[in-house]
C-alpha cells in the first residue's frame, strides 16, 4: 500500500463548537470537552474509516465540565476542562488537559492538575468505542455494520478488530503500564500530589489489512511540528499580498488563503506536487472537477496548483473500460476513496471516474495555464493527455453522436448524476419529472467548447494551425447547435435548459447551471441579457446569492443540497460569467452578497447554505453538513478579485487583458506579488486609476475585457 498523502490542514472550531484536526487524509472530529460520540459525525477518521467512534472521559465518575477548547496548529488541540466540584463546594481543585495530535492516527496526552493543597485521590475512565464505519455511513446518520467485530486487550493494548470479505480493519488502543482494561473501558487509579500533576498517553494506530500506519505523533517521541508547519509557512510566503478598503472583503480573502493552505495534499510518490482536496473534514481526498475548478480560480495566487493537479489527474488518467468504476479511455477521475462503502460499490476499485466534466475541465485549465506561461515545458507534457480527454469526449462522451456530451452510470452503484450537482433529485423539469439519463447538461457543453478553444490556443502556439483551426470549427459548430437546442422560449425572454433528457426534451426548468455557460463564453451575446435576467431575478436570487433552482419551480427547497440552496462556488462562476459579458453590476451585487454572508460564517464561505430569501431573514441559514472548508467555496473570492480586474493574461500574443471595475463598496484594491511568466507582478486600483508595477518588458496592457468568443 503507498504511504497516505499528507497536507497542511488546518484545525478549525466549527458550530456549537465542534473541534476538527486535520492531517492529511486523517481528521479527528469532537466535542468541546474532546469526546467523541458514535451516534453523532464525530471520531477519529482515516482514509475514509472511523477508527475510533467513541472516546469518553470521565474523572472521579462524572463528565468533566469544559472550559475551552483551542486549535494549536494544522493538526493539534487541547482541551481544557475542570472536575466536578465536590458535594458542597463551589470549585473544583482539578484541572483536566487533553492535548490531541492527528496524523496517520492519534496521539493524546493526558493531564491531571491538582491545585490543593493535599493528595487528591482521581479514578479516571476512557470508554472507547470503534464500528468501522464508512465516512458517508457516519455523514449520513446510516451507520449499520454487518461484519465481524472483535476486542482483545493484550497488556496495555486494546485491538477493536472488523472483517467483512477482503475489507478488515483494525485499531490498537496503546494505555500505558498504569491502565486497568476490561474490554474497552480503561481506567486509571492514581493520587495526584498536592500542587502536582499526573499524565499518561494514550496512542491510536492504525491497520488496513495486515499494515500497520506507524503514526506520525508517537508516545515517548517529541512532538515534530517542523514538516506541516514549514509547508503551511512556505505557502504564505508566496501568497500575493492583498489590501483592501473593506475590511469583510479583505477577512475573507485572508481567511480564503489559510484555508486552501489546509486543503493542499500532496502525492507520497511525488511529494512537489501539491493538490487540492475538495473540503474538511469528509472530501479530504482528490476529486477531479472540485480540485480543477479550484485551481482555476487560485490561478492569480499559485499556478503551481492547477500545474500539481492536472500532472496528478493525468498519472490517473483512465486507460481501459470497467463498467465497476467507469473507467474509460482518456477519462479523468471522479474521486479517489478507501473506505469500506467504495470497496463494495466500486468493484473492489479506490479510483471511481463517473464524472461527465472533469475530463473537459481538465483540458480547460491545462490551456489556462498555458495562457499564464510559465512551466511551458511541463505544460507541453500533458498535451498528450490533454489530447485523450478530447478523443474520450468523442469516443464516450458523445454517446450517440450528436454533438453533446452526455452521461449514464454504468452500474446501478455509480452515481446517478454526474455533473456538479450529483444528488439524485438535481435533474428535473420544471413540473418536477426528473430526468431520465442519458443526460446532457447545458454547462459540460459550455466546459466542451472552453476546452476545444483551449486546445486549439495551444496548438496555435505550437505552430499547428490545422489542428487550432480544426478545433475552433469543433467549437464553432458546437455553440451554434447548443444555442439552437437548449434555448426555452418563455414569454418576457428566454433561458438555457439545464440539460437534454434521452429524448432530447429540455430539462426547462430556471437553475443556476446557464450561469456556467455564460463563464465559459458558449453563450450568443444576444441570448446573454436574458441569462442575466433570470439569474438575478426574485425568484433565483436570494439576496445572499443565486439559488441553485429557482423558487418558482416544482421541487424547490432552500435546504435540499442542490434544489434551491446557495453555493459559493457556483455564484462566484455566475459572477465571473456576468462579468465577462459586460454585466458588471449583476456581478458586482453577487460579490457582495456572499461577502456579506461569509460574516455569519467564520469569515469564511462553506460549501454550500439555505437559499430562503435575505428580506425574510436577516442571516443566511447554514446547510446541517455543509464542509468548511471547503475548496472551491474557499477559492471563491480569488476568483472575485480575478473577474474585478478583468484580469486575463494571453502570454504567447505578449498581452495582458487588464480593465479593472472595482465597485465603491471595495474602495482600494491593492495585490502585490501576483505570479506570472516566472516573476511576478503588482496591481494597484482605486476608482478609475490604475497602477501596475513590475510588468514584464514583453508583456502589453490591453485596457480592455477579453471578449467571450475566445
Amino acid at each position: 500500500m503507498p504511504d497516505p498523502w499528507t497536507t497542511s490542514a488546518s484545525a478549525s472550531l466549527g458550530s456549537k463548537g465542534v473541534v476538527t484536526l486535520i492531517e492529511g487524509s486523517a481528521f479527528c472530529i469532537s466535542d468541546p470537552s474532546g469526546d467523541m460520540r458514535p451516534e453523532l459525525p464525530e471520531g477519529l477518521f482515516f482514509r475514509d474509516t472511523r477508527f475510533l467512534s467513541g472516546m469518553t472521559l470521565r474523572v472521579n465518575g462524572a463528565l468533566p465540565e469544559p472550559l475551552s477548547a483551542s486549535t494549536i496548529d494544522p493538526f493539534s488541540g487541547v482541551f481544557v476542562l475542570r472536575g466536578r466540584p465536590l458535594p458542597g463546594r463551589a470549585d473544583s481543585h482539578l484541572m483536566v488537559f487533553r492535548y490531541r495530535y492527528v496524523g496517520r492516527g492519534m496521539r493524546e496526552d493526558l493531564v491531571i492538575h491538582n491545585y490543593s493543597a493535599e493528595d487528591a485521590y482521581c479514578s479516571i475512565e476512557l470508554d472507547l468505542d470503534c464500528d468501522f464505519a464508512d465516512l458517508f455511513e457516519v455523514k449520513e446518520g446510516r451507520v449499520e455494520k454487518v461484519g465481524v467485530s472483535g476486542v482483545h486487550v493484550e497488556g496495555g493494548v486494546v485491538r477493536f478488530t472488523y472483517r467483512r470479505g477482503p475489507f478488515r480493519r483494525e485499531t490498537r488502543v496503546d494505555l500505558g503500564a498504569d491502565a486497568l482494561v476490561a474490554e474497552n473501558v480503561i481506567t486509571y487509579e492514581v493520587i495526584v500530589p498536592a500542587q502536582g500533576e499526573w499524565s499518561t498517553c494514550v496512542q491510536v494506530t492504525t491497520v488496513i489489512d495486515d499494515e500497520v500506519i506507524v503514526p506520525r505523533y508517537k508516545c515517548g517521541h517529541p512532538v515534530d511540528r517542523s514538516a506541516p508547519v514549514e509547508r503551511l509557512e512556505e505557502w504564505r510566503r508566496r501568497q500575493p499580498s492583498v489590501t483592501s478598503g473593506h475590511a469583510q472583503f479583505r477577512a475573507l480573502l485572508e481567511r480564503s488563503s489559510e484555508d486552501l493552505a489546509a486543503l493542499r495534499i500532496f502525492d507520497p510518490e511525488h511529494p512537489e506536487r501539491a493538490v487540492v482536496a475538495a473540503g474538511a473534514p469528509w472530501f479530504m481526498t482528490l476529486f477531479g472537477r472540485d480540485s480543477l475548478i479550484t485551481s482555476w480560480m487560485t490561478m492569480m495566487v499559485d499556478p503551481d496548483l492547477a500545474l500539481g493537479t492536472l500532472q496528478t489527474l493525468a498519472r490517473f488518467q483512465g486507460t481501459d473500460v470497467d463498467p465497476r468504476t467507469e473507467e474509460e479511455p482518456g477519462r479523468i477521475l471522479h474521486e479517489m476513496r478507501f473506505g469500506e462503502t467504495a470497496s463494495l460499490s466500486l468493484g473492489g476499485g479506490r479510483v471511481y471516474y463517473g464524472t461527465v466534466d472533469a475530463t473537459p475541465l481538465f483540458v480547460m485549465l491545462l490551456g489556462e495555464l498555458s495562457r499564464w506561461g510559465s512551466r511551458r515545458e511541463d505544460v507541453d507534457a500533458l498535451l498528450p493527455a490533454a489530447d485523450r480527454a478530447l478523443q474520450w469526449i468523442t469516443d464516450f462522451g458523445d454517446r450517440d453522436g450528436d454533438g453533446y456530451v452526455e452521461y449514464q452510470r454504468a452500474t446501478d452503484r455509480g452515481l446517478q448524476n454526474q455533473g456538479w450537482k450529483d444528488s439524485w433529485d438535481a435533474a428535473r423539469f420544471r413540473d418536477g419529472r426528473l430526468g431520465e439519463a442519458p443526460i446532457a447538461l447545458c454547462e459540460a457543453q459550455g466546459y466542451v467548447y472552453a476546452a476545444l478553444i483551449a486546445r486549439s490556443h495551444c496548438a496555435t502556439e505550437a505552430g499547428d494551425d490545422d489542428l487550432a483551426a480544426r478545433l475552433r470549427e469543433r467549437a464553432r459548430e458546437l455553440k451554434k447547435s447548443f444555442n439552437r437546442d437548449f434555448w426555452v422560449d418563455r414569454p418576457g425572454g428566454g433561458y438555457f435548459a439545464m440539460g437534454l433528457d434521452r429524448d432530447k426534451v429540455p430539462l426547462d426548468v430556471v437553475a443556476s447551471n446557464m450561469g456556467h455557460c455564460l463563464w465559459t463564453g458558449i453563450v450568443d451575446e444576444e441570448k446573454a441579457p436574458f441569462v442575466a435576467l433570470h439569474l438575478m431575478s426574485d425568484a433565483m436570487f436570494s439576496g445572499w446569492g443565486v439559488r441553485t433552482l429557482s423558487e418558482e419551480m416544482v421541487g424547490y427547497n432552500p435546504i435540499s443540497y442542490h434544489c434551491g440552496s446557495v453555493w459559493p462556488h457556483d455564484n462566484a462562476i455566475i459572477a465571473a460569467g456576468l462579468m465577462r459579458y459586460g454585466f458588471e453590476e449583476e456581478s458586482h451585487r453577487i460579490m457582495r452578497a456572499l461577502v456579506d454572508a461569509s460574516v455569519s460564517f467564520g469569515n469564511l464561505l462553506p460549501e454550500l447554505f439555505s437559499g430562503l430569501p435575505r428580506e425574510r431573514f436577516g442571516f443566511p441559514v447554514a446547510y446541517p453538513t455543509s464542509c468548511s472548508p471547503q475548496a472551491w467555496a474557499a477559492a471563491s473570492p480569488l476568483l472575485f478579485l480575478r473577474a474585478l480586474l478583468r484580469f486575463d493574461p494571453e502570454i504567447r500574443t505578449g498581452k495582458l487583458h487588464l480593465a479593472p471595475t472595482v465597485p465603491d463598496w471595495i474602495g482600494l484594491l491593492r495585490l502585490e506579488r501576483i505570479p506570472i511568466m516566472g516573476g511576478h507582478l503588482s496591481i494597484e486600483v482605486e476608482r478609475d486609476r490604475l497602477d501596475v508595477v513590475d510588468l514584464p518588458d514583453d508583456l502589453t496592457i490591453v485596457r480592455a475585457p477579453r471578449v467571450p468568443t475566445t
